[in-house]
């Protein structure tokens, strides 16, 4: 049986800090440089030269957003009502509709995209919605799943999530930034969700990581490294010109594998760092 002690909130206040300064590199490379500028959009140019499924994915994205909700709302609820997890179950829901409002404001009211002569669209798109709303819909059913669980959760919900943050790519809705944006914004609440869990007078678990966990540990890494690879690769080749390959289709790729590979190193994270949690 697991022992068991208390935890404070440390670890969770780390990773969230570390989400912020993500965050913000991201969003001065990306949006306020001129460089990051050039490669976001080149990505995107990619997406548009082959964006040959772009009614199918504007359909499925128009469902995300109910869909997921829908989706987390119920697996959530059976999950807390046979787990009695209610506490949990509070703090994720205001968590993701906390995430989804720092979104929004976000893009809307905060943060401005400045005319740096790369051509594209202008208007601020950094972080996505859609991706928000699917990485938050993941993370209520992960802040209330089981410890034995919580690793499918978490691989599930990063699957769920990074294939709504490409098909925003694929769509032409958003530049690659726009849904990394996303997904630390995501893991930044859930970082919080965590630490308040941490201090609501229940004790953690302090046992080892359960087996199960450990085995979609080495699922989710395998998965990250190879997109990581394949990232390395296509920026590799887009800097260097080998091959003789167009550059946007090159940066299209690498921002797609750049997605996956950042959402299964989020949800690696996530593993580790609730695996405490009861």
């Amino acid at each position: 049986m697991p022992s068991i002690s208390r935890l404070t909130p440390t670890r969770y206040i780390g990773a969230a800090l570390l989400c912020v300064v993500a965050f913000v590199a991201l969003y001065l490379f990306f949006v306020r440089d001129v460089a990051g500028q050039a490669i976001d959009q080149l990505a995107f140019n990619g997406a548009e030269d082959g964006s040959t499924g772009t009614t199918v994915t504007r359909q499925l994205l128009d469902l995300i957003p109910s869909v997921m909700v829908a989706i987390g709302a119920i697996v959530s609820l059976i999950i807390a009502t046979v787990r009695r997890a209610w506490f949990p179950l509070v703090v994720a829901v205001s968590a993701a509709m906390v995430a989804v409002v720092t979104t929004q404001l976000l893009k809307n009211v905060i943060l401005t995209r400045p005319e740096l002569g790369v051509d594209g669209y202008v208007p601020n798109s950094f972080p996505s919605g859609h991706t928000t709303v699917a990485a938050a819909s993941a993370l209520v059913v992960f802040l209330v799943a089981s410890a034995h669980t919580r690793w499918l959760a978490g691989t599930i919900g990063a699957a769920f999530a990074v294939a709504a943050g490409v098909s925003t790519l694929v769509s032409l809705w958003h530049r690659p930034s726009d849904v990394i944006a996303a997904l630390l914004v995501v893991a930044f609440w859930g970082c919080v969700a965590g630490a308040v869990l941490t201090r609501s007078g229940g004790r953690q678990r302090t046992a080892r990581t359960p087996t199960p966990a450990r085995v979609g540990l080495k699922l989710q890494t395998g998965i990250a490294v190879l997109a990581g690879i394949v990232t390395a690769v296509a920026a590799g080749i887009g800097a260097t010109g080998a091959f003789g390959i167009s550059d946007a289709p090159v940066a299209y790729l690498g921002a797609v594998t750049a997605i996956v590979a950042v959402g299964f190193v989020l949800a690696i994270t996530a593993t580790r760092l609730f695996d405490r949690l009861p």
